[in-house]
């Protein structure tokens, strides 16, 4: 069957008129980049009809594009994407007229490449910022119009720019900045109102110094969308269509389309204060990306920078790695019993190191190496020397939850109350492995009995000096992110409660004064306790089958936790812990002493009772290794992260 331009587009007809089609089978598009959002611009305005266009790109078709390029696939890989996207456009349109650019477009060759050009549509790489500040240049010096469609998270931010109205230099202000600041000042002014921060699920991936970040397929598609209508209302004149410096952001994800307006672009006192805050936000996003940027080519560093991920009370990373020789590591643990209150005997951190050696062991199955820890039998209690072998072996698989060990985090914020599915449970009962059970407390009778319950308890940890000394220690304030502590950003407080709490943990007497003539406990328990325990799908008790007793139980026990927290992030679930009940009811049981406020004490040992109501009484209260929440939620955008892997290293002894 021959090919029929007006056959082919017909169904065009009636959003735009006969003689409109015609108008726009001759007009010439260029379109510099075939990849994120060039390939999807150069599809959808090749089937709205455009019969000309001068196309540049040098790029080739990797792994990395398939997430987002149209042109990207298994058949395509390593083939040039201007190639490839010129078959796909000619596959739809055979009679396409096509100036093609294989070497990209520069200074040498950018007038030809905008020679009889009734429009440009930007799709330059987002961190190409050098050649589009001249592409817009010429094009404003020209008299075409262009049009930039930015795919920003799950949505699209689109800007205009015409002859004689504000230009792109004048609107970004990009000259004698540096690279980083460029790509800051380009997103900020592409989104004055950047709605896809707020659902930014991993900071430390926008890496504005190396010049990458994530990205989504619809946000691509979006963009063409966008692209097109305003290509199809510049070239026809029909319609009202915004020039910088207003501009139109549509996000998907939260169902709001924003109409912006920044007089004098980034010079604009509303923006500068915005891009202040986005350097301190995104800068602080880096402190974890910069600890993976890091190229590591021994496998036994590879390891390690995975394994010092696993969780530990606090952030409080009771560990340090001894690198003997290419297939043995020291670990070097420590406790914290001598003034956390949290870590009885220092088991808190036993089962931290438990699920260090664990997440060494998943990481270890990805290099195909097994991982034989042995505790070095005269290494004292507080301070703990497990020796880890890496053998080679080829039965080995790489475990499945790998993948999962640095996505693995706390959630403080309220989850949905769906129900698990059964398989969901299963799974998670399966994953503490043998020697370990999983109790849980469910639907919302049991939900309201472990509230009233954790509601009670945070009036300990809230009004006892011992676990005050520890609060004052573990959190950083003013960041979203956090090396060593729990960022403010993380406790699942709202601002009014964080300012007032940063203010009280100054001092026991300000903690006394605000308990004693204010309340001061209620709206932290409301907000951390109340509303989270009745905010989850249950909770869930981890519970061995024999008291643990030794290191070497707690160790075990550490890694059934890992195992469980690992496997729910793998089924997009969320975990947040709720140790200290626990933790409270062993002093009780020991009859011991953990505080000099004895009102506190005594509270202690009625919740004890109602633990073991909820927890199962039957059981020793040694057999409970952790406690938690689990549910259905977004995942946390503040989070507790680790230093770089140097920091946590020390030299062998000689």
């Amino acid at each position: 069957m021959s090919f029929d331009y007006h056959e082919a587009f017909s169904r065009n007809l009636g959003w735009v008129t006969e003689t409109e089609q015609e108008v726009l089978r001759n007009k010439r598009i260029a379109i510099a980049g075939m990849g994120g959002v060039g390939g999807s611009h150069l599809l959808t305005l090749t089937r709205l009809g455009i019969g000309k266009f001068s196309l540049a790109d040098f790029d080739q078709f990797e792994l990395a594009n398939f997430n987002r390029q149209a042109g990207a696939s298994t058949a395509h890989l390593g083939r040039n994407k201007l190639e490839v996207m010129v078959e796909m456009a000619r596959g739809v349109n055979p009679g396409l007229e096509i100036e093609q650019f294989p070497a990209g477009v520069d200074a040498g060759n950018l007038d030809a490449f905008l020679a009889g050009v009734d429009l440009y549509v930007d799709s330059l790489d987002f961190f190409a910022l050098d050649i589009r500040r001249a592409v817009f240049a010429a094009c404003y010096a020209k008299g075409i119009p262009a049009i930039t469609a930015a795919p920003l998270g799950m949505g699209a931010a689109l800007l205009c720019f015409f002859p004689g109205q504000m230009s792109f230099e004048n609107y970004f202000l990009l000259e004698g900045q540096p690279r980083e600041e460029q790509a800051l000042r380009f997103m900020l002014g592409l989104a004055p109102n950047p709605q896809q921060l707020a659902y930014l699920a991993d900071d430390s991936r926008v890496d504005l110094a190396a010049g990458k970040g994530p990205s989504t397929p619809m946000a691509c598609e979006l963009c063409a969308g966008f692209a097109g209508t305003y290509a199809l209302k510049i070239l026809l004149a029909r319609g009202r269509v915004p020039a910088a410096p207003r501009g139109i952001h549509f996000d998907a994800y939260r169902n709001r389309l924003v109409t912006t307006w920044r007089p004098w672009g980034n010079a604009n006192p509303i923006q500068r204060l915005g891009l202040k805050i986005a350097r301190k936000r995104i800068r602080s996003g880096l402190r974890g990306a910069e600890v993976d940027g890091k190229l590591r080519t021994r496998p036994i560093e590879r390891i390690l920078d995975l394994a010092r991920w696993a969780p530990s009370g606090d952030n409080e990373q009771p560990w340090r790695f001894e690198i003997v020789d290419d297939h043995h590591v020291v670990i070097h643990g420590r406790d914290t019993r001598d003034w956390c209150v949290y870590d009885l005997d220092g088991t808190s951190s036993q089962i931290a190191l438990g699920a260090l050696l664990e997440t060494l062991r998943i990481a270890a199955s990805a290099e195909g190496l097994r991982a034989e820890p042995l505790l070095r039998p005269d290494s004292p209690e507080d301070a703990p020397r497990i020796d880890v072998r890496l053998i080679p072996d080829a039965t080995v698989l790489p475990d499945t939850l790998a993948p999962f060990i640095t996505s693995r985090a706390t959630q403080r914020k309220p989850f949905s109350t769906r129900s698990l599915t059964d398989h969901q449970q299963q799974v998670l009962e399966q994953a503490v492995g043998e020697g370990f059970s999983v109790r849980w407390i469910d639907g919302a009778a049991g939900r309201r009995k472990m509230a009233r319950l954790l509601f009670h308890n945070a009036h300990i940890r809230l009004s006892t000096p011992e676990a005050y000394e520890v609060h004052r220690q573990n959190i950083e304030w003013g960041v979203q992110f956090s090396e060593r502590q729990i960022p403010e950003g993380a406790l699942g407080l709202d601002l009014p409660t964080r300012k007032i709490m940063r203010w009280a943990l100054k001092s026991w007497g300000r903690v006394r004064f605000l308990n004693r003539f204010l309340a001061g406990t209620w709206l932290p328990r409301l907000q951390m306790d109340w509303r989270t325990a009745l905010g989850c799908a249950a909770h869930f008790v981890i519970v061995a089958d024999k008291p643990l007793i030794t290191v070497e139980d707690y160790l075990a026990g550490g890694g059934a936790v890992q195992r469980f927290w690992l496997e729910a992030t793998r089924l997009g679930l969320q975990l947040q812990p709720e140790m200290t009940p626990l933790i409270f009811s062993r002093y009780v049981a020991q009859s011991r002493t953990f505080t000099s406020v004895a009102a506190e004490q005594s509270l202690a040992g009625k919740l004890a009772g109602e633990l073991d109501n909820l927890a199962g009484a039957a059981g020793d209260y040694r057999q409970r290794v952790y406690m938690g929440r689990i549910g259905f939620g977004p995942a946390p955008q503040s989070r507790s992260v680790r230093p770089p892997l140097e920091t946590l290293l020390v030299d062998a002894p000689g």
